[in-house]
């Protein structure tokens, strides 16, 4: 098969490979020759005027490179891609403003020879924001496949995955960056900042606010670490102690969210994403339904009932969440039921073994809350998608909510029952450091360890399979693009943050019991650092960069555990025996008391979110000086077309 180069001869030269587009092996060759023509063409013809090379042209001794594509661009055509979506740079008087090609030379570091202006991981999105826009004008069917139908607006990447055409869509990693960021990033063992501006630059700012995150709440934790250490050391077996603990967790949990909205804010704005138009939001992929007009674009797209999703979410989905819930707490129960039989058990024989068979049953039991986790993520993923919805952000909301609500119930149910009910704080304190400990050494091993090992073999394999080839090639290119492209895609940031949730709401709901809680947080967080940054480099492939302005819904999912841990805390300080001597003979007067203080508490909370802007000052004076610039800019917009009309007046007027 060969392709026409007529549109791009003149760069490719300079032709640099960007991303990887893998068909299926027995994809026909019309389609073939019908897409990279897509993909090629100008974008007044419909296409997305890229460059594509095909890895390999004729290749029978390693299986599937033949359909295997390098897509590129000009650097004139990332420039103008770079403005389309709205990416904001940096200009030589040290202000973000959005970039435009008719102004690039009053951004900094901009030259017409400069092709590192724009990032690897922006080139890369601009190329993923193409070829997901390319879509059908006059095409009815993908070439080759006549049930693989197309209408006018439909997405042609889309409807290529989904008739399982198109088997990936990944972007290649820079080997020497990925050296430099890798050494700077974990080849070395200290104790220092993580390199975010190179992690952004490198992973875009959806890793790079994940990893800000993870190092914030790491270095959070450390003054309830150090409080907690001597705490815990001066008071073993005292846990009535804990009221000033909790009257710091308290602050501490409202505060630390609070700030980092403004940390947030400054990087957002330093990587430019704080600026960034939100684009209008198109469909997701999964999302199907019969074909109509969308009323604000005015485009063909797939239509689906409102009211047919509500049945599917409150008439399904809704109670098989409970369903899922209630058997969360039946095996709850089970698990208390262990507990007695273990703790009889030791009371009867007093020995060694039985002292270790008091662990046991909470050892079990965090073992299948982390099963019940993951396969409950996997069913909310389906009944998600089955709900249908249209856009991302609604699935993501719709997923996110699914999930904590089953993990919240699941993980800290038991520790609930244990404190309010059973009022057995040296169980709790038990419970909470088995389920901590026991859930950070899986996650560990289930999310760093085994890929690893995995995926060490798996290079070992392709390496062999490569260097057996006999052929004229770039065999460094080549042995790239089949090492990555059989690594594990990564998923997103997801998993990651769940796991930061959990463990905040067991340091921020129960630490004053358990003080080291934060000491095992930290320490967990540390080596998450390290292990996260190897899977990022050398486990997944390299994700999409996705510009992003803050840690989206999982700010409001934090807040709302500070929330929850509020009321924890204050239940907790009225259930210690200093508080409970102060009313010996009234408890309706201390129940009040608590509801009291609670009340002012959470008040206090939302006073200081209130007061503590999201935003540091000079932030929002230069996002308000950006504003009246552009009225300005309007005005003189609109004053220069008054002034042309009235020069025409006289002029119509004679004649």
């Amino acid at each position: 098969m060969k392709i026409s180069w007529s549109a791009y001869d003149t760069f490719e030269a300079n032709f640099r490979p960007l991303v990887v587009v893998e068909l299926a092996e027995d994809t026909k060759d019309e389609t073939k020759e019908w897409l990279t023509q897509k993909i090629v063409d100008k974008k007044k013809n419909g296409g997305a005027q890229l460059l594509v090379k095909p890895l390999m042209e004729h290749d029978k001794k390693l299986d599937g490179n033949k359909n295997i594509y390098l897509v590129g661009a000009s650097n004139l055509r990332l420039l103008l891609g770079a403005e389309s979506v709205g990416l904001v740079k940096e200009c030589n008087d040290n202000t973000m403003r959005a970039f435009t090609y008719t102004t690039r030379k009053t951004f900094k570091d901009f030259a017409e020879d400069n092709h590192d202006f724009l990032t690897m991981a922006e080139c890369q999105y601009i190329i993923k924001h193409e070829l997901e826009n390319l879509r059908a004008k006059d095409e009815k069917m993908i070439p080759g496949y006549p049930q693989a139908k197309l209408y006018p607006g439909k997405s042609i990447m889309r409807r290529l995955i989904t008739n399982g055409i198109l088997i990936q869509i990944f972007p290649l990693h820079d080997t020497e960056e990925l050296k430099k960021l890798r050494h700077t990033w974990y080849g070395q063992w200290k104790f220092s900042y993580q390199p975010l501006n190179e992690i952004r630059c490198y992973f875009g700012e959806t890793i790079a606010f994940y990893f800000a995150f993870l190092e914030y709440i790491t270095f959070a934790l450390i003054p309830m670490a150090i409080i907690g250490i001597p705490y815990y050391i001066f008071d073993w077996e005292d846990y009535d102690k804990y009221v000033l603990f909790a009257g710091f967790n308290l602050l501490w949990s409202t505060v630390i969210l609070e700030l980092w909205k403004r940390c947030c804010a400054v990087m957002a704005y330093r990587w430019g994403t704080l600026l960034m138009k939100r684009q209008f939001e198109e469909p997701r992929p999964g999302f199907h339904g019969v074909l109509g007009i969308n009323p604000i674009t005015g485009r063909e797209e797939p239509v689906y009932s409102s009211f047919k999703r509500q049945l599917r979410i409150y008439l399904v989905s809704l109670p098989f969440v409970c369903l899922c819930l209630y058997l969360s707490l039946y095996i709850m129960m089970i698990y208390f039921d262990l507990e007695y039989w273990a703790q009889s058990y030791h009371e009867e024989n007093q020995s060694e073994l039985s002292s270790l068979l008091l662990y046991v049953p909470s050892i079990i039991y965090a073992v299948v809350i982390e099963v019940l986790n993951r396969i409950y993520r996997y069913a909310a993923e389906f009944l998600t998608s089955w709900e249908n919805h249209r856009l991302e952000s609604s699935y993501q909301n719709h997923l996110v909510l699914k999930v904590l609500v089953f993990n919240f119930l699941n993980c800290f149910a038991s520790l609930f029952y244990i404190a309010f009910v059973m009022f057995d704080m040296k169980l709790l304190r038990q419970s909470l450091a088995t389920l901590l400990i026991t859930s950070q050494i899986l996650n560990q091993c289930v999310e760093a360890i085994l890929p690893y090992w995995l995926q060490k073999r798996r290079n070992k394999r392709v390496k062999k399979k490569v260097k057996a080839l006999e052929i004229d090639a770039d065999l460094s290119l080549l042995e790239q693009v089949n090492l990555e492209k059989g690594m594990d895609t990564y998923l997103g940031t997801f998993d990651d943050y769940l796991e930061l949730f959990l463990q905040f709401g067991y340091v921020s709901l129960f630490s004053c019991v358990y003080p080291l809680a934060a000491v095992f947080a930290v320490l967990n967080n540390l080596t998450e650092m390290y292990s996260d940054a190897l899977k990022m480099c050398r486990i997944f492939k390299r994700p999409f960069s996705e510009p992003i302005a803050n840690i989206g819904v999982w700010q409001l999912a934090f807040q709302t555990m500070t929330v929850i841990s509020v009321v924890t805390n204050c239940v907790l300080i009225g259930m210690s025996p200093q508080v409970n001597a102060l009313f010996p003979d009234s408890k309706t007067d201390l129940i009040l008391i608590v509801v009291l203080a609670e009340h002012l508490a959470l008040a206090l909370k939302f006073l200081m979110s209130f007061v503590i802007a999201d935003k540091p000052r000079d932030i929002q004076i230069k996002l308000a000086r950006l504003e009246f610039e552009s009225l300005e800019a309007l005005k003189q917009q609109q004053m220069k077309l008054a002034a042309e009309s009235l020069k025409e007046e006289p002029t119509k007027a004679i004649n």
